[in-house]
């Protein structure tokens, strides 16, 4: 039989990895400084840069797109190589992918404490970054169709069919959630509006988790685990029922993110039904893992390769259990906006995405240096370090969100709220979020060591860039027909395979979104519901800069707790000239929704100005740049243009006026502050920040009261 001789690229496996350590470090580093900031609001440094608000969404896109990323990059770019039997379609299309990648991270490092950010998670990027992913994107994929298509193995393997998917679906994810309209080059406003948005960011922001956390990382256990273990994978025909019924099911649960908010009861009704459908194929995947490793549970004992993958299947068994039990409504209101969530994403952040890419580094880098692992005690020791970081990391988040959440909604025997002040629940979780910040200490200094051991490895042997290798090429084969279907004639199709995946991972996005926005009863509009003022307008655009929907909601549920807290549960015809929604995921400081006339102008211009004296206990940074700071005026116009683009109806012509209302509501505002003895230009970005705050609730206590004049 004819043999072709060819080579891996494992250059461009070099640079992911290079690239994967690196951003890890700087990732988990940045993630540590923002917990310590929430027990010692000292370390927010006074600046406006390293402010929790600006560098949360930091620390988010750093592991997930540059740590998390780079590592799927490296493990597929190696992986799919060698079960296709050939180099990469193009090493030119490869290097673009690296360099532009690369290129975004460092977009993304520069605006995001810069305050340039659309707030909506995980997609927090501006519209010419977005842009510049969707480029990229398009090079990974044609490269990774290519070398498919030019491949000397006919058959798919498993590995292959979740890159696939997770091409495709990251693809549409990022499409349909990234519409925007530009005002300047680093400002824009969601193209989607109130409900609409938070369906739209939380379908994008569930399954960039499902398909940009999970299911890379299912065919790169699919490839590596196997081959540590020297076993094939436990059952093939399980893997066929994991793969179809988990891209099918994944892509409905995003609802479960919104139970009690707004959004209409079908579609979170939706939410929880297809997140509970999806612990059998979540499951089903961790059992093929861990069975795997049946006949070789004896090395795991030794090899710490084995451990991390051991460890990050079963917390990918957790997660994928807790997430489904979390869409259970009674179980969603003790635990959302608590602490209980941030434990949850962790430890399926830190221990299936985290001890998966150490798996694999340890196990590539000897074998493309070919050598040794510089030491498998360091390796051990990182193990241990990363699981006892985990489990800092983790249990005192559990125990915190049951601390708030029973603390939030305590009543005593005369029917009053026993915590009526927020901040008694920040001062009792300080101690635990403390511990938070020993577990990501632990885990960090794991990762140190296993650079260590990397680099080390690394001088020991000589890089191999081009492997050699050598394969038959690919023949014609002729499918016999036995009568029925059978899943290896697909894996033998890529494009029609690839189709597929797509129509099961549209299917469930357009039945959900569909009603919400060609149906107009689904949004109710509430008459006294207005635009906001110019004003207002820069003063929301400051509350986005400044990251405060990180710490605040803005959706008060419709429980007793919340409503005696707060005031009237939101409704969602409140939100729909909201560009983008703000509803927030995580209460570190109380909900804003109702904040309207509950505190004077004088109290906000304080609070914002020193949190701790005005609110003793307060873990809130100051803001002093808010005093310093002017607003732009000549950004009214644009604003109010690009917002009567998506359908906010501002008059025609009332951008060459609305500089005019502007400052005659400024005005007013430095006139009542004035008047408690503070001084402060009428121009200034606080005026703007408290125009927005005491709106914040007005609408609705407006058409209360006009309802009460009527009767």
């Amino acid at each position: 039989m004819e043999v072709e001789k060819f080579s891996y690229d494992n250059k461009i496996v070099k640079a992911f990895m290079i690239a994967t350590v690196v951003f890890g470090l700087v990732g988990m580093l940045v993630g540590l400084t923002a917990a310590i900031q929430l027990v010692y609001p000292i370390f927010n440094f006074d600046t406006q840069y390293t402010t929790f608000g600006r560098i949360r969404p930091l620390h988010t896109n750093a592991i997930i797109f540059a740590f998390v990323g780079n590592a799927m990059f490296a493990g597929i770019y190696y992986s799919l190589q060698r079960l296709l039997k050939s180099r990469m379609f193009s090493d030119k299309l490869s290097w673009i992918h690296f360099w532009g990648w690369q290129l975004i991270i460092l977009a993304a490092a520069i605006t995001l404490p810069l305050g340039f950010t659309t707030s909506k998670e995980y997609a927090e990027l501006e519209w010419p970054i977005d842009i510049a992913i969707t480029i990229i994107w398009v090079v990974f994929g044609w490269n990774m169709i290519g070398t498919i298509i030019k491949r000397r193995e006919r058959h798919m393997y498993v590995a292959i069919w979740f890159y696939i998917a997770t091409f495709v679906t990251v693809a549409v994810l990022h499409v349909v959630n990234s519409f925007e309209m530009p005002v300047t080059f680093f400002k824009s406003y969601s193209w989607y509006a109130g409900v609409q948005d938070a369906l739209v960011q939380w379908w994008y922001g569930h399954n960039a988790v499902a398909f940009f956390l999970t299911t890379p990382f299912l065919g790169l256990m699919y490839y590596f685990l196997p081959k540590a273990a020297n076993r094939p994978v436990y059952s093939y025909r399980l893997s066929i029922i994991h793969f179809w019924s988990l891209i099918f099911i994944y892509i409905w649960a995003g609802p479960h993110h919104l139970l009690y908010t707004s959004l209409p009861d079908w579609a979170q009704s939706l939410g929880t039904v297809f997140s509970i459908m999806l612990i059998a194929p979540s499951w089903g995947g961790m059992l093929n893992g861990l069975m795997t490793l049946r006949g070789a549970w004896d090395r795991v004992r030794e090899d710490a390769v084995l451990k991390f993958m051991v460890v990050a299947v079963t917390a990918y068994g957790m997660a994928t259990l807790e997430g489904p039990l979390l869409s259970l409504k009674n179980v969603n209101a003790i635990a959302h906006f608590t602490d209980w969530i941030v434990a949850h994403v962790h430890v399926g952040g830190l221990g299936w995405n985290g001890f998966m890419t150490f798996a694999i580094l340890y196990w590539i880098t000897p074998r493309m240096w070919n050598t040794k692992l510089y030491s498998a005690k360091l390796a051990n020791l990182h193990f241990w370090l990363g699981t006892l970081g985990i489990i800092f990391y983790a249990l005192p988040m559990y125990v915190s969100g049951v601390v708030q959440s029973l603390m939030w909604k305590e009543f005593n025997a005369e029917g009053f709220l026993v915590y009526k002040n927020f901040l008694e629940t920040t001062v009792q979780i300080l101690p635990l979020h403390a511990l938070r910040a020993v577990g990501g200490g632990l885990y960090l200094i794991g990762a140190i060591i296993m650079t260590y051991n990397l680099i080390k490895t690394a001088y020991a042997g000589s890089f191999i860039a081009n492997e050699e290798a050598e394969a038959a090429p690919l023949a014609k084969v002729y499918i016999q027909k036995t009568g029925g279907w059978h899943h290896r004639v697909l894996e033998h199709k890529p494009v029609l395979f690839t189709i597929l995946t797509v129509i099961a991972i549209l299917l469930g996005g357009v039945i959900e979104m569909v009603p919400t926005f060609l149906i107009k009863s689904n949004i109710p509009t509430i008459s006294s519901v207005k635009p906001y003022s110019p004003l207002e307008l820069h003063g929301r655009d400051i509350y986005i800069r400044e990251g405060c929907v990180n710490c605040h909601t803005q959706m008060v549920r419709p429980f007793r707790s919340e409503t005696e807290r707060y005031g009237e549960y939101s409704k969602a015809g409140e939100f729909v000239y909201d560009h983008p929604f703000l509803w927030g995921s995580k209460r570190t400081g109380p909900d804003l929704h109702r904040i309207s006339g509950k505190y004077s102008n004088s109290w906000h211009y304080n609070h914002m100005l020193a949190p701790d004296a005005v609110s003793t206990g307060s873990i809130m940074p100051a803001y002093p740049w808010l005093f310093e700071q002017t607003i732009d005026k000549g950004e009214t116009r644009g604003k109010i243009n690009a917002l009567r683009k998506i359908g906010v109806p501002y008059e025609e012509g009332y951008e060459q006026e609305a500089n005019t209302d502007l400052e005659k509501q400024a005005g007013e505002i430095t006139a009542t502050l004035k008047a408690d003895g503070i001084e402060v230009a009428d121009d200034a970005e606080i005026i703007a920040l408290i125009a927005y705050l005491q709106r914040l609730g007005k609408d609705i206590k407006a058409e209360k009261t006009a309802q009460t004049e009527n009767q």
